[in-house]
């Protein structure tokens, strides 16, 4: 889920557990058929055609009355803007449980609280778990109004999930306590950045985190299809002294116990204006020698006790006015091209993005497993002791 705080898009079960226990007698999920006149379903919509046009969907989405989401900080890529926008246009109440969780946190809860009614409706999780999440069949297949502007690349041709907003791995840095701010992983290896050196998470549960070890094997020599040189990379930086283990959040880099955060660039830039009144000087870096760029990807729960919320939360999201709030969080929204070609992207939003060169090149779903088992066997021995 692990894009704000930090949202650790990853693993991390025992906190999905221990609420769902919580949970346990809160009862059955309501009637989640919300038919409309034509006696059509929402549970089983696989667009909003399908299920007799937008008012439609949006008539039993009112009729809910809400949505239940997970790991979706206010400050995430301006999910806060996201999430008035959507409760505003459309009465409908989010509510956001354990907004600082993980994506692996997310799916657990999917599969915890089948039938209960504080599943999910929707998860916002980090690439490679909306691949697993696939895989065992936990989501609802649904195609947006805007499916086939949606780079090929970037969605599951079933419509169980797609691609929405994204950046690059960057490097940010308070310049009021670092003299001379990293700009390139090979920086970063100096004796001058002792225990400075964090991220925004554990990779094996932290989608931003996972990203930053993949960045790191592309500046050393890896590849789409070898991370390994990531986790030498940081078991490196853990034995000279650089790398901390204090995860990196917004409260950790005002206090100055992150003072160099390996995150998403729109993660990064945020701080930068967010913490800019405060007196603090954060500064952004694309790392030249470790360009990786990803997506988080939106996906509907196969069995969302709000079922007919949940479509309409994502035709928002996939919405120009939906997408164009990313852009003002500095993330890249997935439908970026198509909207620059309609013309209804935000040109002053988009240029104030942290400026990358080039075309952006992304794993497949098998590189990305292969990176998750090399990352889950090695991690902790990488950064141990």
């Amino acid at each position: 889920m692990t894009v704000s705080l930090p949202r650790t898009a990853v693993l991390g079960g025992s906190l999905a557990v221990v609420a769902a226990l919580a949970l346990s007698a809160c009862g059955a999920a309501p009637d989640n058929a919300s038919p409309t006149a034509g006696g059509k379903n929402a549970a089983t919509a696989t667009s909003a055609a399908d299920f007799g046009g937008m008012d439609a969907l949006v008539a039993a989405a009112k009729k809910e009355g809400t949505l239940h989401a997970m790991a979706l900080p206010r400050d995430w890529a301006n999910y806060g803007a996201l999430i008035d926008g959507f409760e505003k246009k459309y009465g409908i109440k989010v509510e956001v449980e354990n907004p600082d969780g993980s994506s692996q946190d997310e799916i657990n809860a999917v599969t915890s609280r089948k039938g209960q009614g504080r599943a999910p409706d929707v998860l916002d999780v980090g690439s490679s778990f909306a691949l697993s999440a696939a895989r065992q069949n936990l989501l609802a297949p649904y195609r947006v109004a805007g499916f086939a502007d949606i780079p090929e690349a970037q969605k599951d041709a079933q419509g169980r999930w797609y691609n929405d907003y994204g950046g690059y791995v960057s490097i940010g840095c308070d310049a009021g306590r670092v003299k001379e701010c990293p700009t390139t992983f090979e920086d970063l290896l100096k004796p001058r950045y002792k225990g400075q050196v964090a991220l925004n998470g554990n990779p094996t549960k932290s989608g931003s985190a996972y990203a930053g070890v993949f960045a790191a094997a592309l500046a050393n020599g890896g590849s789409f299809d070898d991370i390994q040189p990531g986790l030498d990379f940081f078991s490196q930086l853990k034995k000279n002294g650089n790398y901390t283990p204090v995860e990196s959040t917004p409260a950790t880099v005002e206090k100055g116990e992150t003072p160099i955060s390996i995150d998403w660039d729109y993660l990064n830039a945020g701080y930068a204006d967010e913490f800019g009144s405060k007196g603090l000087d954060w500064r952004v870096a694309v790392p030249s020698d470790g360009r990786f760029s990803q997506y988080y990807s939106q996906a509907i729960n196969k069995d969302a006790p709000h079922p007919a919320a949940a479509r309409l939360w994502e035709e928002y999201l996939y919405s120009a006015e939906g997408q164009n709030l990313w852009l003002k969080g500095y993330a890249r929204p997935a439908l970026m091209e198509a909207m620059e070609k309609a013309g209804t992207i935000d040109a002053a939003a988009a240029a104030k993005l942290p400026k990358v060169s080039g075309t952006p090149a992304f794993p497949t779903e098998a590189q990305q497993q292969k990176a998750k088992d090399v990352l889950a066997q090695g991690w902790g021995k990488a950064v141990s002791g």
